[in-house]
């Protein structure tokens, strides 16, 4: 199983911007998809970006364009860089990881979940 631990979460006002970062250890990520969903309060997981584990990044359409994933397979930590944040981006921010496939957007097939970091846009 793999532990992962986001950070980087916090207050911003709107057209900021936030980096956060996902910390995995417990198993080589090498073949694994990583990826960021988001939660509002009392609405479902959504997708927010992907990254494959062979490089291809793929983006929400709410969010291409501001936001960007990368990956520091190094140190077996994913990132996303948040610009131009706007009042509905406001959510938990997950990172998770799915050890098969070529990734999906749908929570339901990843394997491993952080525990979560707060963002918060002030308009």
């Amino acid at each position: 199983q793999v532990q992962l631990v986001e950070s980087g979460g916090g207050l911003v006002q709107a057209g900021g911007s936030l980096r956060l970062s996902c910390a995995a250890s417990g198993h080589s990520l090498g073949i694994a998809n990583m990826a960021w969903f988001r939660q509002a309060p009392g609405k479902d997981r959504e997708f927010v970006a992907l990254r494959r584990w062979f490089g291809i990044p793929d983006y929400a359409d709410s969010v291409k364009g501001r936001f960007t994933i990368s990956r520091d397979s190094a140190k077996n930590t994913l990132f996303l860089q948040m610009n131009s944040l706007k009042p509905e981006d406001t959510a938990v921010y997950y990172c998770a990881v799915n050890r098969g496939g070529s990734g999906t957007y749908s929570p339901t097939d990843y394997d491993d979940w952080g525990q979560g970091t707060q963002v918060t846009v002030l308009s």
